[in-house]
């Protein structure tokens, strides 16, 4: 298994994670389990969750995903095989929000006590604090790495002068850095990440962690009609790629997984994957199938004539 870097870290990471927003959403306790079970013991290491996983089900109030991967944890005893990257800052109502000090350091504990472990692999400020500065939000940080609660950092939806600065921040004052970003990419939504954000990352030696790698599910091809979409919890949010450009990229997934004997969701991972700079492509499953599927992607690869071939269709 191929490993790749997380920034300068030191840490490393089989190239898919695996993505936690959906323990406690369309996942139960005991099919989480299973699809953790089947991801790690398929040789892959990295789980991504955030404090606020799930609370858009109603009923819950956030945390229901680490708390799942907590109890993953105790039952298996496999912490040492796997990456924990969890993030902190996003809305949680009245939880609370903000990358300030003292709600980092509230929200690390609780993180931890829902996660069962005495330390976070790769902490992540989920979303820009307009009202902290980057100062105060790197030394808490840099807190916690001292305290060994922590051991790497990085950023989620970062703008790209938002990034910039905290990297010039740390620089200055000799503060951790974050060592990965975790940005909307995947092969219909590019413009945002390659404009800047990409090649920031390349300069500065970012692991990069793209959340939505399958477009919602768009890109695993299941969607091809209107009626599509009322049949999965994510449909709505896939129904905004379902225009001529969206089909125009579905197709040529087909044609490539055609030729490959995959299929379409295993070439989109697979175009991400041969991308500068990518660590991990974050996607998910909710079905052990769906899981063994997705490992399958990371033994995937494309040539120059098929990533032209989804670059053009994608452009």
């Amino acid at each position: 298994m191929e490993m790749r870097p997380l920034g300068r870290s030191g840490i490393r990471v089989a190239p898919i994670a695996f993505g936690g927003n959906v323990f406690g959403w369309t996942a139960d306790e005991a099919t989480s389990f299973r699809l953790l079970d089947a991801f790690v013991d398929a040789g892959f290491n990295l789980i991504d969750t955030a404090d606020v996983y799930s609370l858009w089900v109603d009923g819950n109030r956030g945390g229901e995903s680490e708390t799942i991967i907590g109890k993953w944890l105790a039952k298996t005893g496999k912490r040492d095989r796997v990456v924990i990257a969890t993030k902190v800052g996003f809305d949680r109502k009245e939880a609370g929000k903000g990358l300030s000090r003292a709600y980092i350091l509230q929200s690390v504990e609780e993180s931890l006590a829902r996660l069962r472990t005495d330390h976070i692999d790769l902490y992540q400020s989920h979303v820009e604090d307009p009202g902290t500065t980057h100062e105060e939000t790197l030394s808490t940080y840099a807190e916690l790495i001292a305290a060994g609660k922590v051991r790497a950092i990085g950023a989620s939806n970062f703008k790209p002068q938002a990034l910039r600065d905290a990297l010039d921040t740390s620089a200055r004052l000799g503060l951790p850095r974050y060592e990965t970003l975790q940005p909307l990419y995947n092969l219909c939504d590019r413009a945002g990440f390659e404009a800047e954000l990409g090649p920031l990352c390349r300069e500065e030696g970012i692991g990069v962690i793209p959340f939505y790698a399958l477009a919602s599910g768009f890109l695993t091809g299941k969607y091809r009609s209107e009626a599509d979409f009322a049949l999965s919890q994510r449909g709505k949010r896939a129904k905004t790629y379902f225009d001529e450009r969206g089909l125009r990229i579905v197709s040529a997934l087909d044609a490539v997984a055609k030729d490959l004997g995959a299929t379409p969701g295993q070439v989109a991972i697979a175009w991400l994957m041969a991308q500068p700079g990518i660590a991990a492509p974050i996607a998910s499953g909710r079905t052990v199938e769906q899981v063994r599927e997705l490992v399958d992607a990371a033994r995937l690869e494309l040539d120059a004539s098929a990533i032209a071939a989804l670059d053009a269709a994608s452009a």
